[in-house]
């Protein structure tokens, strides 16, 4: 039946689509565009621990690096028991670092009968001063295990400070975002979300085996 002359066809309206199609269509651009920025920012860390996670498990590959100095020096006895009630901690500690140019983080400090201890430590580094506290005079051991070994205790959070510690906590909750928006992002991909997911659950169970079987 033809239409009335002068009217003219109303197209159907469109319905928009339901509550549910436009949160996973939502859920899918938030998880995508969350995956790539977070993907770019964490980059370099994403680098870094991958190399130092390998140099890690190889680190005996990179012994010949170490090397060992020994300097010698004296402090004031003023600065010393039995002249001083306790080591004069700060004084000493300037004079090492200034004299002997070591660095670090004082890791202990003891006062024994007839000798004070004071350790420095860094990543990759260790400077060990023996004292005597009857002479004034100090022996003092500087390891350097080079570059290799510097950034494997920084992978390892060793002797590298508080700061340091929170950009490897950082690192972690950026990477386990990755991780988890990458595998949301599987989800909405129909086609591979079965072959992923079972990929997925393949590597952790190697994983689990690789374990139970051969770690002590």
């Amino acid at each position: 039946m033809g239409s009335m002359p002068g009217s003219r066809d109303i197209a159907p309206q469109r319905q928009p689509p339901p509550t549910a199609v436009r949160l996973r269509q939502r859920t899918a651009i938030v998880s995508r565009w969350l995956h790539l920025y977070l993907s770019m920012v964490s980059f370099a860390v994403i680098l870094f621990f991958a190399v130092t996670g390998f140099t890690l498990n190889h680190a005996d590959w990179f012994d010949a690096q170490q090397k060992t100095v020994q300097r010698h020096g004296s402090v004031p006895l003023a600065w010393l028991p039995p002249a001083k009630a306790d080591a004069d901690r700060l004084q000493i500690v300037e004079h090492l670092r200034s004299a002997d140019k070591v660095h670090g983080a004082v890791s202990d400090f003891r006062v024994d009968d007839n000798q004070v201890a004071v350790s420095f430590k860094a990543p990759g580094y260790t400077a060990d001063t023996f004292i005597d506290s009857r002479t004034g005079q100090y022996d003092v051991t500087i390891t350097s295990s080079g570059l290799v070994a510097v950034l494997n205790d920084l992978h390892r959070g060793q002797n590298s400070g508080k700061a340091w510690g929170w950009l490897i906590d950082a690192s972690a909750v950026l990477l386990s975002l990755v991780s988890l928006t990458g595998l949301l992002l599987l989800l909405f991909v129909y086609k591979r979300r079965l072959s992923g997911l079972l990929l997925a659950a393949a590597g952790a169970v190697v994983c689990w085996l690789l374990w139970l079987h051969f770690v002590p």
